[in-house]
């Protein structure tokens, strides 16, 4: 039986509290540390990945929101590379700061608006499948169909398909104007879906606020936009 999953408290939801993560005895068995709700079917997937021939792993579980803003932080200053939606690198001195934050945004969530902050989602490959010494990008190329993923997550398409993937789907199976196609991100539906639902842009509003975030005031004037291109603009689950 799954343990009921935490509630969505607002430090939940924006990742600054690990309350609603697994035991460390269960993060080992995962290989990273997860939402506790989402420890069991990500191993029933796993088994299930195993016996198709491959071997399903996670690269990146929660991620809490100092590690989120970590990362939004060098991206703003320029000392991580800011991608176009082709994941070519930016020239981002020739941005203006509105024009940065929305590129910022097509590939790394707002610190407090990661669903990686729920430990519901997890970023996977087939280590099967990874050359020796290659070092994961997850970029389309790697997971696409020919690249060295793409047999993996066209058999998770099966699944999430048939209804038999213990309850993880693709949030961002597609291109909708906000966060960029991400075949190599799952979430567990039943738990992200609630967590989703709850999280407001009062919430985020009130978290970014008092944040030492670069580009702050402009993500805050344009906050109410940001929520509803890049947070609650995705694939929805279905039970």
């Amino acid at each position: 039986m799954n343990p009921s999953p935490v509630a969505a408290s607002p430090a939940v939801l924006t990742g600054q509290t690990d309350a609603h993560l697994c035991a460390a005895a269960d993060a080992e068995r995962v290989g990273v540390k997860v939402n506790r709700a989402a420890v069991e079917p990500f191993l029933r997937l796993q088994e299930a990945a195993r016996a198709a021939g491959f071997d399903l792993q996670v690269l990146s579980g929660f991620r809490g929101f100092d590690e989120q803003l970590s990362i939004w932080n060098r991206k703003a200053a320029g000392k991580r590379a800011v991608l176009d939606s082709n994941a070519v690198p930016l020239d981002i001195a020739r941005l203006t700061p509105e024009a940065l934050v929305y590129a910022i945004l097509r590939w790394s969530a707002l610190p407090g608006a990661s669903r990686h902050h729920w430990g519901t989602d997890l970023d996977v490959y087939d280590r099967a499948a990874q050359p020796e010494g290659y070092e994961i990008e997850l970029i389309p190329e790697e997971v696409n169909p020919g690249g060295m993923f793409g047999r993996l997550h066209a058999w998770l398409d099966e699944r999430i398909a048939a209804g038999t993937a213990f309850g993880f789907f693709r949030p961002y199976d597609r291109d909708r104007g906000g966060v960029a196609p991400e075949r190599w991100h799952l979430s567990h539906g039943p738990v992200a879906a609630e967590y989703l639902r709850v999280l407001t842009v009062e919430v985020l509003r009130d978290t970014v606020a008092v944040a030492d975030m670069r580009l702050r005031d402009v993500v805050l004037t344009h906050l109410d936009r940001i929520y509803e291109r890049f947070v609650v603009n995705t694939n929805r689950f279905v039970a």
